[in-house]
This record gives structure tokens, C-alpha cells and sequence, in this order.
């Protein structure tokens, strides 16, 4: 078996299972950064063997196994108190026994809750819940938390060190206390899914195909918790968005964006399902961010009915969010809604507000609506070098070919 199949096997069950590995073996140590550790070993001996002993048939018992050994190697090295002794026969006999995949639980849903821990500073809990439960590094993390990937990776290692230390359990915790872990859980798996929509086609490994992964997990709370509105809330305004997906590259593979996507390739059961989330919230009597978020793509996803697009009712949905979510991102698409509503001139004012949010100086979708705003009024030298920024920043190769023609639609 060659290396690039070996490798490619990996890489599926690291997208796959990565997860559910170092949940199950962080499981009764609560020591995180051993389990990721000792996952990262097994990976490791599997890019080594694979290619000579082929692809096991249980790749996740098998790196399971390997993991197992490796810390239990790492466990006897480090520990040689009577303590000591009781821990590593406790994780020998892990080892001893026999599992499959069938056997191995999962439990993602309790390292969130862990990682969301009132002991953890509240900062660190969406990233850790990333890092642990979904594999990001500690470099793509800071870039989404807009902070160096020193302070990061710093932030990081204190908060696994927190949950050895302190003993922080591996629980989902009881109704009366749960609300207070929720926010973090729930922004931790939007920040997954809004990582693995930003690749559209779904081609980079390294983001395992977060997206479907974000889902997942959102399904999983909100069946865990079907009478906390919030929680349906994310879970619909996340099928919302994959709904669109179809949508979003032509059959070239050029960006399309959402007022030209053709409404018949959106996929229109997921859609029944998040309008069916969104109104299931609604009766609950609690309005949070996510359904407020939702709600704004419900009424985009009401086009594919009635061809036209209520800014109106976006804008005020927007009005509402910054209320009580306010942020850069909100404020932005809040201006966007504007300038649609009631004009150009109102939107850009909207937007000239934020001019000194110094986080907004590398933020790629600041750049392009000011852009756009710009060259609706007509003002071509400033939207040209607002584009520039904007094609500077952006990662996708789709949507920077899409900034580049609008500029050069400018300057001719």
C-alpha cells in the first residue's frame, strides 16, 4: 500500500473520529493534553505501519489502541507514587480490554460541558471546546478569536491544565446549572461550522469537514436539550446556511453571491426543517441571538417563494441583534441591510461608524461592503483600493476572483 493511501486514511478517520478519540481518553484522567498527545502518537505510528501492514479494518480501534499504549508508557514514566500506581493499573485495564468501534461511547458532549466549565475563564471555552473536541489548531483558532497564536496556545495549555488540576468533571451537568454552559457550547459550534462554510467545496482536509461536524454536534444538544430555544435556534440557522450550499459556486466553481443564487439549488428540505426549528423556538418565549440570526435567513430563504427580499425585516432583525449580541459582524451586516433598504448614503454612514474598531483594520467582509457601497455611489478610487484590501485578506480563491472582477469592472 503506498503512502498517499495510508495517509488518506488517516486523514478520514482524524475527520471522522478525532473527537470522539480524545473525549474517551480524557474521559476518567480529565487530563486533555495527554489524550491529544497520545492521539497525536497514534496518528503518527499509523502514517508509519499503514503503508507497510495496510489499513486496518477498524482504523479508529486501532488508533484507539495505539493511543491507549502510548499513554500508559507516558504514565509509568511519570508516575511512581502509590497514587501513581493505582492510576496506571486503572488505565491498564483499560488497555487489556478488548473494543470495537461499536463499543467505543462517545463522549464529545461531556468534553464540551468540561470545556464550558464555570472553573475555565470564560474566553478560553469556545476555543477549547474547538481545539479538544474538533482538532483546530491553536494558529486557526487565534485567527477566528483575533488574538496572536502564542496568547492562544498559552490560553490553551492553561485551560487543559485547569481541568487536570481541578478535577473538572466529564458530565453533561444537571438541568439548574446547565444555562450557564450553554452560551459557550453553542458559540464554540457555530465558530466549527462558520470555519467549514468558509470552504465550500469541502476540499480542505485540514478542516475535516467542520460544517457537517458543526451540525452534528448541533443536533446532538439540541436533542439533549429540545426545549432550549437557543439551542434550536443554532441548529436552524445553521441548516439554513448548508441549504445554500449547492448554491454557492457555479459549474465553473465561481462564487455566487446570495441575491444571485438561483433558488431552486437550494436544498429545500433543510429549509422545512430549520422554518420548523425557528417556530418550535418561537413558542418558547425566549428571543436569543441565534434566533434572531436564523430568523434574518428565513427571510432570505423566503425569496425562493415570493422573489423578492424584505430588507426591511432584516434590518430590524439586525436592529434587534445589536442590541443584544452587538459586534463588528453584526453592525456590518446591519449596514449592508441598510444601504438596501434606504440607500447607499444611509448604509456606508452606517458603516463610517465602525472606522475605528481596529479589528476591523484585516477583516475581509468590512473591506468588500465598504467596497461595494463605495462604487454604488459612485466613488471609484476609494472602492478600488477598499477592494484591494478586501482581495488582500480573502482566502478563498472563488470569492477573491469575484472581488477581482468587480474591481476591474471599476477601473473600465
Amino acid at each position: 500500500m503506498g503512502s498517499d493511501t495510508a495517509r488518506a486514511a488517516a486523514e478520514a478517520a482524524a475527520r471522522q473520529s478525532y473527537g470522539k478519540l480524545v473525549a474517551y481518553l480524557a474521559a476518567r484522567t480529565r487530563d486533555v493534553a495527554a489524550a491529544e498527545d497520545a492521539l497525536a502518537d497514534a496518528f503518527a505510528a499509523a502514517l508509519e505501519r499503514w503503508p507497510r501492514t495496510g489499513v486496518p479494518e477498524k482504523p479508529e480501534a486501532w488508533l484507539l489502541a495505539v493511543a491507549r499504549r502510548r499513554r500508559v508508557d507516558a504514565v509509568r514514566r511519570r508516575l511512581i507514587s502509590e497514587a501513581g500506581r493505582d492510576h496506571l493499573k486503572l488505565i491498564a485495564e483499560e488497555v487489556e480490554a478488548r473494543m470495537t468501534d461499536e463499543d467505543l461511547p462517545d463522549e464529545r458532549l461531556r468534553l464540551m460541558f468540561a470545556c464550558a466549565h464555570p472553573a475555565i475563564e470564560a474566553g478560553v471555552r469556545s476555543p477549547l471546546i474547538l481545539q479538544t473536541v474538533l482538532g483546530f489548531d491553536a494558529a486557526t483558532i487565534a485567527s477566528a478569536f483575533l488574538v496572536s497564536p502564542a496568547t492562544m496556545g498559552q490560553r490553551l495549555v492553561r485551560a487543559k491544565t485547569r481541568i487536570r488540576e481541578t478535577g473538572i468533571p466529564f458530565r453533561v451537568p444537571e438541568r439548574a446549572e446547565l444555562g450557564e454552559r450553554l452560551d459557550a457550547v453553542l458559540e464554540a459550534i457555530y465558530a466549527a461550522f462558520a470555519e467549514g462554510w468558509s470552504d465550500p467545496a469541502g476540499t480542505e482536509t485540514q478542516r475535516r469537514n467542520l460544517a457537517t461536524e458543526g451540525i452534528w454536534l448541533g443536533r446532538l444538544v439540541a436533542s439533549l436539550m429540545p426545549d432550549e430555544p437557543e439551542a434550536l435556534g443554532l441548529l436552524s440557522l445553521m441548516l439554513f446556511a448548508e441549504a445554500r450550499r449547492p448554491a454557492r459556486r457555479d459549474a465553473a466553481g465561481d462564487y455566487v453571491p446570495l441575491a444571485e443564487q438561483k433558488c431552486a439549488d437550494w436544498d429545500a428540505a433543510l429549509i422545512d426543517e430549520a422554518e420548523s426549528l425557528l417556530r418550535r423556538a418561537a413558542t418558547m418565549g425566549v428571543i436569543g441571538r441565534y434566533q434572531l440570526e436564523a430568523a434574518v435567513q428565513s427571510v432570505h430563504a423566503a425569496r425562493r417563494l415570493t422573489g423578492l427580499t424584505d430588507w426591511a425585516a432584516i434590518r430590524n432583525f439586525y436592529d434587534a441583534l445589536s442590541v443584544i449580541a452587538g459586534s463588528p459582524v453584526v453592525a456590518i451586516n446591519r449596514a449592508i441591510a441598510i444601504a438596501e433598504a434606504e440607500g447607499a448614503v444611509a448604509g456606508l454612514a452606517a458603516l463610517y461608524v465602525l472606522g475605528d474598531d481596529k479589528r476591523l483594520n484585516d477583516y475581509q467582509p468590512y473591506w468588500a461592503a465598504r467596497a461595494g457601497l463605495l462604487a454604488r455611489l459612485g466613488q471609484v478610487p476609494q472602492a478600488i483600493e477598499a477592494y484591494d484590501r478586501a482581495i488582500g485578506l480573502e482566502r478563498d480563491l472563488a470569492v477573491r476572483r469575484f472581488l477581482q472582477g468587480k474591481r476591474a469592472a471599476l477601473r473600465h
